[in-house]
């Protein structure tokens, strides 16, 4: 965390969506993108408030095939930097912050920045990647039918005022049921 930069924090608390103690499948391939992050699972991840499209679809992603026990932690964007540091949070997709590693990528979202740092080479992953990519990205929506039907959904659970850990619990099922949809599909 020493390479984020920061300012005075005022704040009120993170809030924490705690791990599904569920099957979820610890795939792991390479050493990812720091070392550290590796050997310290589990491990705390931080992003802005107000999910929608990306900051559901990367803790899908964490949780399945990179932290099994992760912990979500989500604060106003101006609080990040310093929440991260105080917390020892790996912070992502924060596009206003260049200094946070996990982000965009050129027209790419976080969730591939994400199968890229940590090596995921699951072929479904890689399609899904372009569902949500498609949904998240403006711009980007012709890249699969399936996004903006994402994009609709994730705009709808972030209309609807509940918490931002509760569209993690209630779309996370949608990503598992996306996920073995582009997994039964032909290359």
């Amino acid at each position: 965390m020493d390479d984020l930069q920061g300012g005075n924090f005022e704040s009120e608390e993170p809030r924490l969506f705690r791990p599904m103690r569920s099957s979820a499948r610890f795939i792991f391939h390479g050493s990812g993108p720091d070392e550290s992050v590796r050997r310290r699972f589990a491990v705390k991840w931080i992003t802005r408030s107000n999910v929608k499209v990306d900051r559901v679809a990367c803790p899908w992603l964490i949780r399945r095939f990179v932290d099994p026990e992760a912990e979500f932690l989500f604060v106003p964007e101006d609080q990040l930097l310093e929440a991260a540091r105080r917390e020892e949070a790996i912070p992502f997709d924060a596009t206003r912050f260049p200094e946070v590693k996990l982000n965009h990528r050129g027209e790419r979202c976080t969730f591939e920045a994400i199968l890229e740092d940590f090596k995921l080479v699951d072929p479904a992953l890689h399609r899904l990647a372009l569902i949500v990519r498609g949904a998240d990205v403006q711009g980007q929506e012709h890249l699969c039918s399936e996004s903006l039907g994402l994009r609709a959904i994730a705009q709808g659970f972030a209309l609807s005022g509940i918490s931002d850990e509760e569209p993690l619990a209630r779309e996370f099922p949608l990503y598992d049921a996306l996920y073995e949809f582009v997994r039964h599909q032909p290359n």
